[in-house]
């Protein structure tokens, strides 16, 4: 039982509380980051409600206030990020039943979404618009993320050694902390750790702009980094090429899309990636899943056709 808590103690302490014993030190500080968020908003919806009084009724109006100001999936995710709490306080015995039960998670409808990546034809118009000089500057590092499909994280990272030239592949095994500023992180997971194949042409690009670099010290790097600046660069690029502006992530997006329209298997498509599972890729690119199966239905049907 944490701390030998009450059940007349506020669900609010408790579940900070369990924040400190259960997450601390076992998650990324990002996710980290989540669950105080959501302890914040504890402290201002219901302060002082005692755990012996969140019965469904309380819990839903809990749901219903957060769901006032945020969108469904938020919402969600704040019930997820509650409920493991909850759960723990029923197996201490501070609750006689879940509140969470049949629980309707509500919220306001999403907003339109911006375009998340570009197909091959408005890529092309990108890349030709980058300044390809013979210094490495961030329109190289556009170039790479858009070519391995690298997080923005993990392309910050990259130093000279993680270039294997010979064998054509990038070794992607850490990050770079551009929010915290403390340098190198590990990856987001243990599948986020991986060799990603790069064709010639970027290799024999990469090869010249590392000759003479510090062997461990990344290349995009020269003092403080902001997602923002990235944003921005990528922005201009995309105005002056006439395609829909994307985010530094969009190229992440776009590489696995491109490849998933070139017919790669999911599977594959995952592990370049880096995803710690397949059902990562099938969630997030089921809009292109779902394009490609009504074109393998077109597919039998024109070959079943065709038998007789």
């Amino acid at each position: 039982m944490i701390g030998e808590a009450k059940c007349t103690d506020s669900f609010c302490d408790y579940y900070k509380q369990w924040i400190s014993i259960y997450k601390e030190g076992a998650i990324r500080k990002v996710t980290m980051e989540k669950y105080l968020l959501t302890h914040s908003w504890l402290t201002r919806l219901i302060p002082n409600l005692a755990i012996k009084d969140l019965d469904r009724m309380a819990y839903q109006g809990l749901l219903n206030a957060y769901a006032e100001g945020h969108e469904r999936q938020t919402v969600m995710d704040f019930h997820h990020q509650l409920k493991g709490a909850i759960l723990d306080a029923v197996d201490d015995g501070l609750l006689e039943r879940d509140p969470t039960r049949k629980a309707i998670v509500k919220g306001k409808p999403p907003r339109d979404k911006k375009p998340k990546f570009l197909n091959q034809f408005e890529l092309h118009k990108l890349l030709v618009e980058l300044d390809l000089g013979p210094q490495l500057n961030w329109d190289w590092l556009i170039l790479l993320m858009a070519k391995t499909g690298l997080r923005f994280s993990e392309a910050l990272a990259v130093t000279p050694r993680d270039f294997d030239f010979s064998h054509q592949c990038l070794l992607v095994e850490k990050t770079w902390d551009y929010k915290g500023g403390t340098g190198f992180l590990p990856t987001k997971n243990k599948s986020s750790v991986r060799k990603v194949a790069i064709d010639w042409h970027l290799i024999v690009q990469f090869s010249e702009l590392v000759k003479g670099l510090p062997d461990d010290r990344p290349i995009f790097v020269q003092g403080k980094v902001y997602n923002s600046t990235a944003n921005d660069l990528l922005a201009r690029h995309c105005m002056r090429a006439e395609v829909p502006v994307i985010s530094i992530h969009g190229l992440r997006h776009t590489h696995a899309s491109l490849l998933l329209f070139a017919g790669v298997s999911i599977a594959s498509v995952a592990r370049r990636l880096g995803h710690s599972s397949i059902n990562t890729t099938q969630k997030t690119y089921l809009h292109i899943i779902q394009e490609l199966e009504n074109k393998d239905v077109d597919l039998v049907m024109r070959s079943l056709s065709g038998l007789l």
